[in-house]
Formats: structure tokens, C-alpha cells, sequence
């Protein structure tokens, strides 16, 4: 009897100190850096509060949300991501003529990047030309085809309350607010 339960202790002891890993339907809190293959980094979280998201609800781009399985608090990684796995190949002749209105009197120049209000949401367009009323843009994310290096840095895991799955996204702290 005494031999069982020392075993039984061990098992117990080693479940704890093991961290909850990185699956669909946990909420994980974490610090990035990101930077075009090769180049230095164009945007990190380390200055902010961690990105919270909802593992395996597609709430940041699929190579990373992949990289991140099976990785605990505490875990620090890089992963390259190829453009297909971050935000998709350009496609060219994405663009649109928009009526200057629409960017609220904003001064614009070519190669700017602006967020454009749609039917679908903000998004982010590249100034391509400006003309007197109209003003051309192209629709392909910034970051498309491009080759993504990421230095991540894993700070928390836990379950998701059942609201949250229910939901798509975290709630609460470095999440959506309702």
C-alpha cells in the first residue's frame, strides 16, 4: 500500500510542474516580435501589454497559430512563417478607386498605409495615387507576400471559459471587451 501511494504522489507531483500546452480552446497570452525575412523588426508587443487570442479559432495568422502548439508558459521560440501561412500571396489588380470623402480629410501620399472602413470592417490599404476626388488603393494586407520571421515568447496558458469559445475571441485582460 505504501509503495502505491508514493508512485501515485510521483505521477501527481510531475502533472503539476508540466504547464498546460497549446491547444484548441485555450486562451494563451504572449509577447512577439515580427520582421520580413532577413530585415529588422517591423513591429513588436514587447513595449505593450502580451497579445491574448483564442488558440484554434484563426484569431492570428495560421503558421503562427500552428508554431504554437504544443508550447507552455514560460516557452521562447522563433518561427518562420511563409507568406501562404502568414497573410497570403499578393494579388495583383487588387485595387480600387475610393472617393477621397472616405479617408476624412487625411493628407495622403503614395505608399502610405491607411485603414479604410469597408462593408466587411477596417482594413488596411496601401495609398497607391491620389487624385483630386478619388483616390487609389490597393486592398492586399501590407504584409502580403512576404516571408514572416516571429520571435515569440509564451507568458501564459489556461483554459477558456466556455462564454469565450462560445464567443470566437478572450475576453478580459489583453482580449475583446464587450
Amino acid at each position: 500500500m505504501h509503495k502505491h501511494s508514493r508512485t501515485s504522489g510521483a505521477c501527481a507531483a510531475s502533472q503539476v510542474s508540466i504547464g498546460m500546452k497549446i491547444e484548441k480552446d485555450r486562451v494563451v497570452r504572449f509577447h512577439y516580435t515580427v520582421s520580413e525575412a532577413g530585415q529588422p523588426p517591423t513591429e513588436s508587443s514587447k513595449e505593450r501589454e502580451p497579445l491574448s487570442i483564442l488558440a484554434g479559432h484563426g484569431n492570428i495568422i495560421p503558421g503562427l497559430e500552428q508554431a504554437m502548439e504544443g508550447h507552455v508558459a514560460g516557452d521562447s521560440f522563433s518561427a518562420d512563417i511563409a507568406a501562404a501561412d502568414a497573410y497570403g500571396e499578393r494579388s495583383e489588380g487588387l485595387t480600387q478607386r475610393v472617393p477621397k470623402k472616405h479617408f476624412g480629410g487625411q493628407r495622403l501620399a503614395p505608399g502610405m498605409q491607411v485603414v479604410l472602413n469597408t462593408n466587411f470592417g477596417p482594413r488596411a490599404v496601401t495609398v497607391q495615387k491620389v487624385g483630386m476626388s478619388v483616390v487609389d488603393v490597393d486592398l492586399n494586407h501590407p504584409m502580403a507576400g512576404k516571408d514572416l520571421h516571429f520571435d515569440v515568447e509564451i507568458v501564459e496558458v489556461r483554459e477558456a471559459s466556455t462564454e469565450e469559445i462560445e464567443h470566437g475571441h478572450v475576453h478580459g485582460e489583453g482580449g475583446h471587451q464587450h
